[in-house]
């Protein structure tokens, strides 16, 4: 076995390779074979380090340098100045990791040290396509200990006394779902995994599927033996090529090795795992909706009860939970609950992942303990808002959430405080947003998703949020009443009420918060027929300063329609009645003469 000086990790994660981690690996593989260093540096494909915008991203070990955005054509300074010389390559650098000349742990950089990685824990750190490198971190040790020292009764416990509850957005005790489907009676029982991530802007599933495949893989193994199952299910996006794929490696790998299948570590506990991928129904992301399409039927909601837990699966007692809840499956039973209990609040143990986005200057990955506040999140792990602008809310839960005013930023992000503000924590989307949005507009951009997103099964959902679509699309155009405002709010609570699933019920939520938090702009669209923000395009105008204009005539030239005129080194002005505000021409101008009310 050789003894590696060195170890270079590559980014293999969706983000990264999208902005050409591929071709970085390639390049490292052919500079290292060209200097001779093939056998003294170890390169490694990993999953996400977090920091996506800063892709691609390479780390090289036992320096711990961080090199952000990272070129083809950087890889050879890399080699023959850090490899072969011993000289970190400070320009390629991520700036924040530079202190006196000197490398900065990562762990004292502003977006890792408010971390706590647990479902991450393996991310950016192991080959995800390795299972070597996977036991290497004590993978299948957890497997292990369940199957060898303890009860099913007593797995069940532990993730009872360690408070872990469902990270897919309704926060179910997960030892209790497991203890439902223990105790319920069935000849044939089924354990799946929700992977079918839809939120808008939400990567916090793919980025461990990519990263680490194989904790998900024993955590599902304790899950059937604690229930009494030996199938199980995957379901996940096909949209996610590059984790259906590396799920496909680790369970093949798994079975080669004996820890799927029959006879597990020579125990007479049996389990093997399939892959469904869905088509990209985002109503497939609630459970009994998810079932029914591994069934390979039509992907509509059936009513509760019974649970799941009862008859779920091919009417048989079933057990689902997300990616992210297994992901803390093995270190619970590792660590043991005493540990998982002292991270966290009283009602909302553990950490979360956040997909971290939209107006924010660190976009990437998160993990942090239940209880962090917003504040905490966004100013200082997200690093701030960017170009000096102001932050406004924050969307948490996706469609399904609702938004989180700038007064409210020092709540603490868990369960029951979300809710206390009309909002939730769902699978982990956490979209930023500055002074320049428009709540109105973003009330409307989840309502147009989820009426193309609901199934029509239930009328609750597919006329209900269609209305609720066309009244603020009336009134983000200048045509709405205050009677519409009082209309919204009464046809809001009607859904959540009625509706047959999780789609509908929450699909009013981000509705009913930017109405309580920010009427103000509602107000603004409905009597002023203005848009606070610039933002909604039919009320706005389009102006040229006249102590600005230059009279340089280039607006006018990239005018579409023709509603700029005027003569040169004279200001021009606009025909409203022309213009079809494309802003074409406040993009061109030059000397900042144009401006949007």
């Amino acid at each position: 076995m050789n003894i590696y000086r060195s170890h270079v990790l590559v980014c293999g994660g969706t983000g990264c390779t999208s902005s050409g981690s591929k071709q970085i690996q390639k390049e490292f593989e052919e500079q290292l074979k060209a200097n001779g260093l093939e056998n003294e540096v170890k390169l490694v494909q990993t999953g996400c380090f977090g920091l996506c915008a800063l892709g691609p991203v390479v780390v090289v070990y036992p320096e711990g340098a961080f090199y952000s955005r990272v070129k083809p054509e950087d890889v050879a300074e890399i080699v023959s100045e850090h490899l072969l010389k011993g000289r970190i390559v400070t320009r390629l650098l991520y700036d924040e990791t530079v202190a006196d000349k000197e490398v900065k742990p990562l762990d004292e950089v502003n977006f890792y040290k408010k971390q706590m990685r647990i479902a991450l824990r393996n991310c950016g750190v192991i080959n995800p396509e390795n299972i070597d490198e996977y036991i290497a971190v004590d993978g299948y040790k957890a497997l292990h200990k369940v199957l060898t020292e303890m009860t099913p009764e007593g797995v069940i416990d532990e993730i009872l006394k360690s408070g872990l509850r469902g990270r897919g957005g309704a926060g179910f005790p997960t030892g209790r779902k497991w203890s439902f489907a223990r105790a319920s009676v069935g000849d044939k029982k089924y354990v799946c995994c929700n992977a079918d991530e839809g939120d808008p802007g939400a990567f916090m599933d793919r980025s461990v599927l990519e990263g680490d495949p194989h904790s998900v893989i024993e955590a599902m193994a304790i899950a059937a033996y604690a229930i009494g199952s030996d199938e199980g299910f995957i379901y996940i996006r096909a949209e996610y090529p590059i984790a259906v794929q590396r799920l496909q490696i680790a369970i093949d790998q798994a079975r080669d090795y004996g820890l799927l299948g029959k006879n597990i570590f020579g125990t007479d506990f049996s389990f093997d795992l399939h892959l469904r991928l869905g088509a990209g129904a985002f109503v497939c992301g609630e459970e009994t909706a998810l079932m029914t399409s591994i069934e390979g039927k039509r992907g509509e909601p059936r009513p509760r009860p019974p649970f799941p837990a009862i008859k779920g699966l091919f009417g048989k007692p079933t057990i689902l939970n997300n990616v992210e809840t297994y992901a803390n499956i093995t270190a619970i039973i590792n660590n043991g609950a005493d540990w998982f209990n002292t991270i966290g609040t009283e009602k909302s143990r553990g950490t979360k992942v956040f997909a971290l986005g939209g107006k924010i200057n660190n976009t990437g990955l998160v993990e942090v303990p239940m209880g962090t506040t917003l504040r905490e999140i966004i100013e200082e792990i997200g690093g701030g808002i960017p170009n000096g602008k102001k932050f406004k809310a924050a969307q948490t839960g996706g469609p399904s959430g609702g938004c989180i005013p700038a007064s409210l930023i020092d709540t603490p992000i868990d369960y029951d405080s979300l809710m206390a503000i009309g909002s939730m924590m769902g699978s982990g989307g956490l979209i930023v947003m500055d002074e320049d949005t428009c709540m109105v507009d973003i009330a409307k951009f989840f309502l147009e998703f989820t009426v193309d997103e609901s199934c029509g099964k239930c009328a609750p959902c597919r006329v209900g949020t269609r209305r609720l679509l066309d009244i603020l699309t009336k009134i983000t155009e200048g045509n709405g009443t205050m009677e519409d405002l009082d209309k919204l709010e009464e046809l809001c609570m009607a859904i959540k009420s009625s509706a047959l699933c999780g789609l509908g019920q929450t699909a009013p939520n981000p509705v009913l918060s930017t109405l309580r938090y920010f009427r103000d702009e509602y107000e603004a669209h409905v009597r002023d027929k203005k848009c606070p923000a610039g933002v909604c395009k039919k009320l706005l105008e389009y102006y040229i300063q006249p102590d600005k204009c230059k009279g340089c005539s280039l607006c006018s030239r990239q005018c579409p329609v023709g509603a700029i005129s005027g003569e040169i080194k004279s200001p021009f002005t606009i025909d409203s009645s022309k213009c079809i505000k494309c802003g074409a021409c406040m993009e061109t101008c030059k000397f900042g003469a144009i401006i949007k009310r």
